[in-house]
């Protein structure tokens, strides 16, 4: 007799699937990997870092922010239009105050992330259209 009831790993991943969509995931998700790229490549034995200067330490600061950010964005994700502005405003500062912006991938990734979190909108209910159609119908037949 085989039984409806999803296995633990399967009920893992629906409840992972419900409560992603209900935040701005993808858009943390880059804005972490933009951070991390940023934070990751001015990291070097700190005699390096004392002649790397202000760009090393700039560096480590923005891609922290950024991943700060980006955990701000799935913990409450009402916040995330601050958050993706800032997100966007780190990463075009990382241009010039890093290695440009994490050669550049670091940049794309925090914009990227985010634009998209300031976009990000929560699903909407479904809408009962069959109630709907029932009272259109009601409506023409009065």
């Amino acid at each position: 007799m085989a039984e409806n009831h999803p296995g633990p790993l399967r009920r893992i991943w629906l409840a992972h699937r419900r409560w992603r969509r209900t935040r701005p995931f993808w858009a943390a998700v880059w804005t972490a990997l933009g951070g991390f790229i940023i934070f990751y490549l001015p990291l070097a034995p700190i005699s390096a870092m004392l002649h790397v200067g202000l760009g090393g330490i700039t560096g480590m600061a923005g891609g922290a922010i950024l991943m700060a950010l980006a955990l701000l964005m799935l913990l409450i994700p009402s916040q995330r239009y601050t958050a993706g502005v800032i997100a966007v405003l780190v990463g075009v500062a990382s241009f010039p105050l890093t290695n440009l912006g994490g050669f550049f991938v670091g940049m794309f990734l925090a914009v990227l992330g985010g634009a998209m979190a300031v976009g990000w909108m929560p699903a909407k209910p479904a809408r009962r259209w069959r109630r709907f159609r029932r009272i259109r119908t009601e409506e023409k037949e009065a």
